[in-house]
């Protein structure tokens, strides 16, 4: 727990972080009545980690996680044994950080402000060489009050890229183009922009495969066990980036052949009875279109049993309260958990879509159902940026037992 006890022996310097830490906690206000150095995790990072170091940063509201793994592996592939630290755990790597032997370190960018005394975007601090720019769109809307102010902390962002870096933006999104018509000092390289800029061609329907072109020059082909039109435009910022680091778009095209993915997208949990089981971070109806929409394009026909736990701050709000029931309509079937405290209807919102949905306020309740539901050959694919109470494993169990008694 916060207590000031936990400040003795006195330390040389305390990192405060974003994750309900405020005033009236104990601790903090031990700190700042003892006078204590403090700083944020973010300036602690930038001061002790990024500082000289050619830092590659992937920023944007969806992407972030998969485009810096596909980044920081390409970077190892081709020799450059970079530091990282990224949002979630690369397959390629197994662990979501370290230092690295050399000055490339590739960081996920967040825009989540960075601790009570500093309302700035955590990204601000990190002063990237080369950036990314994957797409802009409205969240977090328990700290940004619209989409304009987190325009401006992209803004910002973009003003600390030097002349002599590079901007790697999606060239297909108006949000970012805005942002940078505010002004932007450093030379930008677009991605799904014709015919200038990074594009894919030749792509397999589930995105499973696609040719690299950059200014009408086709470079090469990727083939990976990736899906999704989303994942064909990370892996084009990541080529694009890496290029800016030395890395020859061969060599990068080569390394995406072998990335691993990431776990919580689109991970395969289990299969049981003939029933395969995913665990997905979406939490955003782009993000919950989007990889719905990879899934259906591999397993065609196949029916998708979509399971969501609207658990975002945002999601909470009800500000996606509109969007959310057409995003999920790539599913045959939609079983939602109602999580405390959120202030709007959710079965009105799933109402009236070309699926059938449930909804429960008891992840149990909800196992028992889907299982109730699910057959074999069928795809569920479960939806949270939270653990869920555990209900991936809980169907699994729940599966195989029920396979189990239709057995004897």
């Amino acid at each position: 727990g916060y207590r000031a006890a936990n400040l003795e022996p006195r330390p040389d310097q305390v990192v405060i972080g974003n994750a309900g830490i405020a005033r009236g906690n104990p601790e903090l206000e031990a700190v700042l009545d003892l006078g204590f150095d403090y700083l944020s995790g973010a300036e602690w990072l930038a001061r002790h980690v990024l500082r000289g170091r050619h830092v590659l940063a992937v920023a944007g509201t969806h992407g972030k996680t998969t485009t810096a793994s596909m980044l920081a592996w390409i970077l190892e592939y081709a020799g450059l044994k970079p530091g990282f630290l990224i949002g979630g755990v690369p397959g390629n790597f197994g662990i979501s950080a370290r230092l690295g032997e050399t000055p490339f370190f590739v960081i996920e960018a967040d825009e989540y402000d960075t601790s009570y005394f500093d309302r700035r975007s955590k990204f601000v601090h990190y002063r990237p060489r080369t950036l990314i720019l994957n797409n802009l769109e409205y969240d977090h809307a328990d700290i940004f009050p619209d989409l304009d102010a987190i325009k401006l902390q992209f803004h910002q962002l973009v003003r600390s890229v030097p002349a002599s870096g590079l901007i790697v933006a999606n060239g297909a999104d108006a949000n970012l183009s805005a942002t940078l018509a505010r002004g932007c000092w450093t030379p930008v390289e677009r991605f799904c922009a014709a015919p200038a800029g990074w594009q894919a061609a030749h792509a397999t329907p589930d995105g499973s495969a696609f040719e690299v072109q950059f200014r009408g020059e086709t470079l090469g082909r990727v083939e990976w066990p990736l899906l999704g039109d989303h994942n064909v435009s990370n892996g084009l910022a990541a080529i694009a980036a890496a290029r800016h680091a030395g890395v020859v778009p061969a060599a990068a095209i080569a390394a995406l052949g072998s990335f691993a993915g990431v776990k919580r997208r689109l991970e395969v949990r289990g299969e049981a009875a003939g029933i395969t089981v995913y665990d997905d971070f979406a939490h955003h109806p782009t993000a919950i279109a989007a990889t719905l929409e990879g899934l259906r394009r591999r397993v065609g026909a196949a029916r998708i049993l979509a399971v969501i736990e609207p658990r975002s701050h945002t999601m909470k709000r009800g500000v996606h309260r509109d969007t959310l029931g057409p995003a999920l309509a790539a599913a045959d079937r939609v079983f939602a958990y109602r999580p405390p405290g959120l202030v709007w209807d959710l079965e009105a919102a799933l109402a009236g879509q070309r699926y059938a949905s449930t909804v429960s306020v008891d992840v149990g309740e909800l196992v028992d159902a889907i299982a109730a539901e699910a057959r074999s050959g069928d795809h569920v694919l479960v939806m949270s940026n939270g653990g869920f109470g555990g209900l991936h494993d809980k169907l699994l169990q729940a599966l195989r037992a029920g396979d189990a008694a239709l057995a004897r």
